[in-house]
């Protein structure tokens, strides 16, 4: 039985043990969420050590970190790296979305270098398969060239996949009379799109779904329903074309449910702040509570290299009104493939946020973290503040950078004058009294 179908028998299974006590709840409510479909357990029945990643509902907001080469760069240690760092960062999941060099060996290798839940989008596979050992082009692939890209994703261990099922000529017909700026920026979007146009046929992936799911449900790993008309630019938010891609993703998500199959939803994209609120209503109404996975959503379009700041503006709102896993943006997005550095900005920026959501959705020890540090602030602990910095290693760098001496106890703000030597001192005059 998948974890869904165990969830919907009344079976707690070890993965839920296991993914309750990582989010200290217990497995009976984790259970009944998974029951409902509104929690998701992302895993994959062919990877060892029973990665179990609890997603949705009442749960501490997760973080994903995109990876991966492109033509230009196909190095697998550096991506191997990106990985390593991701993770150490605080990232709980990991998409690999090469396009470039040895993917299979990429995918395989980070796989085998993390215990992080790992994502991927088999299209680019079967793509990158047919130009480069088919010799064909894109459009030119098969529906079993299709599946087969996604039978070898799951059969390497991939946890959860996107796939674009709601790309259909249906919704493409909204896009093309909608007037957007940025008409299609996804990838696997305009990858489908393509196909279709060419072949003058449906998506296969929305066509043949029932195949979909029977390939996905003996690996009991996540569907993650890509957004592939997500707004590419604040103008195109919230238009007809998304709204439509959505109303047929949610009923995707029912034929998922009914085949015991878990589900995400994916969603935007480029959001200006006023709707992002209602972006997060619309899915889990149209979705059935499904579990919302989001990129940024980035609330503005005009700040190259600091992207990684508005992905996170935009991602403490999303997941603050219910969003569940944010997909973080790094300060390279619009402009070249993320160093080592960017992907270490990149999942601090989405932590945060995800931090600050949790606080404001009362998740059960978001506020507790706050007010230990707080305590260790008034004491003037630097090596207690340290400890409860969501980048330690950068905190501790910047005060050692001031030059200050320890004995001194304040930082270079305020001096002698720090308010809380002042208060500390008062204090201990109380005290004596």
């Amino acid at each position: 039985m998948t974890q869904l179908e165990s969830a919907r028998r009344g079976v707690v299974t070890d993965l839920m043990r296991k993914a309750a006590e990582a989010e200290g709840i217990n497995a009976e409510i984790l259970r009944e969420r998974i029951a409902e479909g509104r929690v998701i357990i992302c895993h994959n029945t062919r990877r060892s050590g029973g990665i179990a990643l609890a997603v949705g509902h009442g749960l501490r907001t997760k973080v994903n970190a995109n990876i991966g080469t492109s033509k230009d760069d196909t190095s697998v240690d550096k991506e191997l790296e990106k990985a390593r760092v991701a993770v150490s960062a605080g990232a709980d999941a990991l998409m690999d979305l090469s396009t470039g060099g040895p993917v299979d060996d990429i995918r395989q290798a980070v796989i085998a270098e993390t215990e992080a839940c790992i994502g991927s989008v088999p299209l680019y596979q079967a793509a990158l398969d047919a130009v480069l050992k088919k010799k064909k082009a894109i459009v030119d692939m098969t529906v079993e060239d299709i599946f087969e890209g996604v039978v070898k994703h799951l059969d390497d261990g991939v946890d959860f996949i996107t796939v674009h099922c709601g790309v259909t000529r249906g919704t493409f017909e909204r896009m093309r009379n909608e007037g957007r700026i940025m008409d299609v920026v996804s990838r696997g979007g305009s990858f489908t799109i393509e196909w279709m146009l060419h072949n003058e046929a449906e998506n296969p992936l929305f066509e043949h779904f029932d195949r979909l799911l029977e390939i996905v449900r003996p690996y009991d790993a996540v569907l993650s329903l890509g957004d592939g008309f997500r707004p590419g630019c604040i103008a195109d938010a919230t238009d007809r074309a998304q709204i439509q891609e959505l109303i047929v993703l949610g009923e995707l998500t029912q034929r998922a449910w009914n085949a015991g199959v878990q589900v995400m939803i994916e969603g935007p994209g480029h959001v200006p702040l006023h709707q992002i609120q209602a972006n997060i209503q619309l899915q889990k109404r149209l979705c059935h509570g499904a579990p919302f996975y989001v990129l940024g959503p980035l609330v503005t379009d005009i700040a190259p290299g600091y992207d990684h700041i508005t992905c996170a503006i935009g991602g403490a709102i999303a997941a603050a009104a219910g969003a569940d896993f944010l997909c973080y943006v790094t300060p390279s997005e619009h402009l070249r493939l993320p160093t080592v550095e960017d992907v270490h900005e990149g999942v601090i920026a989405s932590r945060i946020a995800a931090h600050a959501a949790d606080i404001a959705k009362g998740i059960p020890g978001a506020m507790e973290k706050d007010a230990a540090m707080s305590r260790c602030r008034k004491k003037l602990d630097w090596e207690g503040q340290f400890s409860h910095a969501l980048d330690p290693a950068r905190a501790r760098r910047l005060r050692a950078e001031s030059g200050v001496d320890e004995a001194h106890g304040a930082c270079t703000m305020c001096g002698e004058f720090c308010a809380y030597k002042v208060m500390n001192k008062s204090a201990e005059i109380i005290a004596g009294d």
